[in-house]
């Protein structure tokens, strides 16, 4: 506490203006939409090996906030404050830190899997300045990004021979998946027979079940997509700037469009049930999997035809 208290005292308005937009490179949403945008314009072996080391580190640390139920910064010592544009994002308890976890996940598998130096730099930049953000801000401690720090970088390490190059992709994507599926369907029996105290609190505890459904339905949609793609889809990443521009504008809407409107849709046939969860999220993965990309053959002969019209022009 006494490292947040230090910090509190350098806030200035600029900085922390400055603290809370780094801070979103942590965010859930930026993770997927990194993960998707590789997947779809530049390597699906870099995407499944980022997205297998997020999903994976993100269930183990669902695990271990419901298991250590440690309240956040300011809940431990009323007198720390903290940046106020941070609180609606700071949910759940506080250890291990989520937005750590997603931004090591995505900084350090980008500096495992990319060959470009200045990608490599800028990740390594960002891998420090992320977690750092969350301790600025007031919304977690040293211990909380130290641990799940930690954890994303133990599993970008681990889990990187798996995923090196396309021999051992193919080899090994589809049981290290299910590794990953095992470990998620695992949290959620776990969540369910689990005896938590009685005065556990009642918000995080119904946000840890609903994120080990979600963290399940992920998990499944992941690996129809690999089936699907491995063995009869084959998709082409390739194409020109337009065209890779147009697959991610309209595919991200149809995508989000998708979580939006799966969850009204869902409560409506089955009630507000935590279980929807899991079809909400395997619906939006399989789409963007292996739905959206037999679009991509259309968007590869737009990009060549507009080619023979700028040469004819």
């Amino acid at each position: 506490m006494d490292f947040l208290f230090f910090l509190e005292g350098l806030r200035v308005p600029g900085l922390n203006e400055f603290m809370s937009a780094l801070t979103w490179l942590g965010h859930p949403y930026l993770f997927l939409l990194v993960c998707i945008s590789l997947m779809w314009c530049v390597s699906k072996r870099q995407a499944f090996y980022i997205m297998v080391v997020g999903i994976t580190g993100t269930v183990i640390n669902q695990w271990l906030k419901l298991i250590f139920r440690i309240p956040r910064p300011w809940l431990l010592d009323s007198q720390l404050s903290i940046v106020e544009s941070a609180r609606s994002e700071a949910l759940g308890y506080s250890f291990p830190s989520g937005h750590t976890q997603f931004a090591v996940s995505i900084t350090a598998g980008l500096i495992a899997s990319s060959k470009k130096l200045w990608i490599r730099i800028l990740c390594a930049v960002l891998l420090v300045a992320v977690p750092f953000s969350r301790m600025y801000l007031g919304v977690h401690t040293p211990l909380d990004v130290g641990v799940a720090a930690g954890l994303a970088l133990a599993l970008t390490i681990v889990i990187w021979p798996f995923f090196k190059d396309d021999e051992s992709f193919e080899k090994n994507a589809l049981w290290v998946l299910c590794v990953m599926a095992v470990l998620a369907l695992a949290f959620v029996v776990w969540v369910h027979v689990m005896p938590f105290p009685a005065d556990i609190d009642a918000h995080n505890l119904e946000e840890g079940v609903k994120n080990a459904w979600l963290l399940l339905g992920c998990s499944l949609g992941l690996i129809v997509s690999h089936v699907v793609d491995s063995r009869w889809l084959h998709f082409d990443v390739s194409g020109t700037a337009q065209t890779q521009a147009l697959k991610l504008v309209f595919g991200l809407a149809i995508t989000i469009g998708l979580v939006l409107g799966l969850k009204p849709a869902l409560i409506a046939i089955f009630g507000d049930v935590m279980w929807i969860s899991v079809i909400r999220y395997f619906v939006p993965v399989v789409f963007a999997g292996c739905i959206w990309p037999l679009t991509f053959p259309w968007f590869a002969r737009l990009g060549t035809r507009n080619e023979v019209v700028e040469r004819m022009d």
